[in-house]
């Protein structure tokens, strides 16, 4: 097993737990606490795969199954202790979009698509996921409110693409590009900054 293997785990794992907590806010049974576990692990980098024309890799990969089954059960057992960490949703939520961030944009790189659309690429695999989840819940889309989120995303794919140019070591440009993007999303969250509404003034 990679290291790159490795994180795509945690990325996994750290979704299934954000799919739970949200399924908990709203009160959802074991089952559908579950389901929606599985589609935020999953969903964003099924559609990923399903764009890029290639193998969906929890349907190649059981391993994948496994892992956002556990974050589930992980989440489940001790949602109490979770409950009392302040922001732990956004937390697991943050760290899964940094991870699959990076990992689909090197996903999308190696099926040759181009830099723009691979930056795309990158989004989805990260947020829709999320998108999946919270419309499943009943709630907008967290991309589509005004938290500072695709956005942060994009920086980071950009940041791994410009350092790709400079002949970074993988590994390190990851760490790197994906560390931007939980630094803005905290930075965003704790100065409040926000996207600008439609109906505002811009």
């Amino acid at each position: 097993m990679t290291v790159l293997s490795v994180l795509d785990y945690i990325g996994v794992f750290a979704f299934s737990i954000s799919g739970i907590l949200a399924a908990s806010e709203k009160q959802l049974d074991l089952f559908g606490g579950i389901i929606i576990a599985f589609v935020t692990a999953l969903g964003g980098g099924t559609l990923r795969d399903v764009l890029l024309n290639t193998d969906i890799s929890w349907m190649q990969d059981n391993s994948y199954i496994y892992v956002a089954t556990g974050g589930a059960f992980f989440a489940v057992v001790f949602k109490k202790a979770m409950r009392r960490i302040r922001k732990t949703l956004f937390l697991f939520d943050t760290i899964g979009i940094a991870l699959f961030t990076i990992l689909g944009l090197q996903k999308a790189l190696a099926a040759e698509s181009t830099l723009t659309v691979a930056a795309i690429l990158a989004v989805i695999s990260a947020t829709f996921g999320g998108v999946i989840r919270d419309i499943l819940c009943n709630d907008i889309p967290l991309i589509f409110r005004k938290e500072i989120y695709a956005t942060a995303c994009l920086a980071g794919a950009a940041l791994y693409i410009g350092l790709t140019y400079t002949g970074m070591e993988p590994l390190i440009n990851l760490i790197i590009s994906g560390s931007l993007i939980v630094s803005i999303r905290v930075f965003a969250v704790v100065k409040k900054l926000r996207m600008p509404l439609l109906n505002e003034k811009f």
